[in-house]
């Protein structure tokens, strides 16, 4: 029996980087490790749901810098820089680190498959039908160009007693295709009957060469 793997970790090396980039003795690696979930952890408890794609963390000597991905930078920036001057001291206080962030404004949305997910999640938490909510997600991730995007959807779907599953295709999923560039994330609403699991992939095309760049941290 086949079994599934997650299409964003299997291109590792190949079309996708490491969202964390470090070296470090195996002595400090596991601290080091679960420091990293931990700064993910306070970044997306921080802001609204739905607000952050993803965040690269790149330490070097005694420097770390963040990479975070957002629709929405302004909220992040605030005025004149004054947020991303208060996040640092949160960090700070936080984890006694020194950080540099960077923040990268993702201007299509439905093309990338955490903002979708997020999205259809924040939607079925507010009641709304999930048929019509998902349909929606791929028509309007289609006008954004993607070649391909699928949902699942799965839990006590419109507060039925049994839980059941569903799932949507719009387009082609090729995730036999190593070159094949697609976005996988998973989300969840939290709703008075349960948790509703989110699963959603997106196909962006053909990446025949993509060379991988190993930024120095610089200070923000």
């Amino acid at each position: 029996m086949g079994q599934k793997v997650n299409p964003k970790v299997i291109r590792i090396g190949i079309i996708n980087d490491w969202s964390s980039k470090w070296f470090v003795n195996k002595k400090k690696y596991c601290n080091f490790f679960h420091e990293d979930l931990a700064i993910r952890k306070f970044l997306l408890e921080l802001f609204p749901h739905g607000m952050i794609a993803s965040i690269d963390i790149l330490r070097q000597s005694n420097k770390t810098a963040l990479n975070i991905y957002t629709s929405k930078p302004g909220l992040i920036i605030g005025k004149s820089g004054d947020g991303i001057e208060d996040l640092k001291e949160k960090l700070k206080k936080k984890f006694s680190i020194q950080f540099s962030i960077n923040v990268h404004e993702i201007k299509n949305s439905y093309t990338n498959a955490q903002l979708v997910g997020d999205n259809i999640a924040h939607q079925v938490e507010r009641r709304l039908p999930y048929r019509r909510v998902v349909k929606a997600a791929l028509a309007k991730a289609k006008e954004e160009g993607v070649k391909g995007i699928k949902v699942f959807i799965a839990g006590r779907l419109n507060g039925v007693e049994i839980a059941r599953s569903e799932m949507f295709i719009e387009g082609t999923i090729p995730l036999h295709t190593f070159r094949a560039d697609i976005d996988y994330a998973l989300s969840e609403a939290k709703t008075r009957y349960g948790i509703i699991g989110i699963k959603v992939w997106i196909y962006r095309g053909d990446v025949f060469r993509k060379k991988v760049n190993i930024n120095k941290v610089e200070e923000a």
